[in-house]
């Protein structure tokens, strides 16, 4: 048998909720999290659902009302019938479209003409559908479209991969380095990378992955300079990382950043224009800001 624990919630509470549990360092994996909008009637009406192979504990229901900042949430508990709860947990994630990607569970058909990316959504964050990933993804795509060249890049936070996944797509003769803090990534970016075709280890073409804080990695260290450094994590360590990435990006690199609200960007943007980087273009999804921008060539 399996159990689900739901909590209903404003879209802003929902989406915040997913990115502390991307921050929780020691989240238990067996509870597998997703959430989405109710009914497209009503777009602000969404809801957090958890996933769990056993009665969820004290401890369970604990870890999934910490998400929530904002106060104590209702939280609904069901026992589900016998059923195959990774299953359960995908039916609601529906493709999606960013430029040149096409973004999928293993439940969905491929789209023709575009690069299909798989990556189950019960696995770490960074399926593609959370605003912060899907605006990375269509940034990525306009660096392309403006004539950025990419010959090495670094994503920090990786998740599932699918970021460096694109831009190794935009970029295929590229030198490619991800990291996340979180372990459970190490394997759940070479599952994916072997579900999408993409080559691991070190060489053009190719995915390294370790895993580390920031730019605390030897191999990170000496991959660099960078010539693009992908960052979808938080405001606060977005801010704080700001030297450590000057220090890792060749003048004239970019990095693209994501994982803060609007109400942060200043913050962070004053904090890479203090590492010596300019802002060259911005999307903002929801409530989140996607920030490209370019490390000044010395005068």
């Amino acid at each position: 048998m399996s159990w689900k624990i739901t909590v209903r919630a404003p879209a802003e509470v929902v989406r915040a909720a997913l990115v502390a549990h991307e921050d929780a360092e020691d989240w238990d994996f067996s509870i597998v999290l997703g959430g989405g909008q109710i009914d497209p009637a009503a777009p602000d009406a969404w809801q957090l659902e958890a996933w769990l192979e056993r009665k969820p504990t004290t401890a369970d229901k604990a870890a999934v009302t910490a998400l929530f900042s904002g106060g104590e949430p209702h939280l609904n508990v069901e026992e589900l019938a016998d059923a195959d709860w990774v299953t359960l947990s995908q039916q609601n994630v529906e493709p999606i479209t960013e430029g040149p990607f096409h973004v999928r569970t293993p439940d969905h058909p491929p789209a023709h003409g575009q690069r299909d990316f798989i990556i189950p959504a019960s696995q770490a964050f960074g399926t593609g559908h959370h605003e912060t990933t899907a605006g990375c993804l269509a940034m990525l795509a306009h660096m392309k479209a403006k004539g950025i060249v990419v010959r090495n890049l670094a994503d920090i936070g990786t998740g599932t991969g699918l970021l460096a996944f694109a831009g190794l797509h935009l970029w295929p003769r590229a030198r490619a380095t991800a990291s996340d803090i979180d372990a459970v990534c190490g394997p759940v970016v070479a599952e994916n990378a072997a579900l999408n075709g993409m080559k691991l280890g070190d060489g053009p073409g190719k995915l390294a992955m370790v895993i580390a804080p920031g730019m605390e990695h030897p191999l990170l260290r000496a991959a660099a300079p960078y010539d693009l450094l992908i960052a979808n994590i938080l405001a606060g360590p977005l801010a704080e990382l700001a030297r450590d990435f000057a220090g890792a990006v060749a003048p004239g690199g970019s990095v693209l950043l994501a994982g803060l609200l609007t109400a942060q960007e200043a913050t962070v943007r004053a904090a890479y224009t203090l590492a010596g980087f300019s802002l060259r273009a911005r999307m903002q999804r929801g409530n989140w800001s996607i920030l490209w921008l370019r490390r000044r060539t010395a005068r």
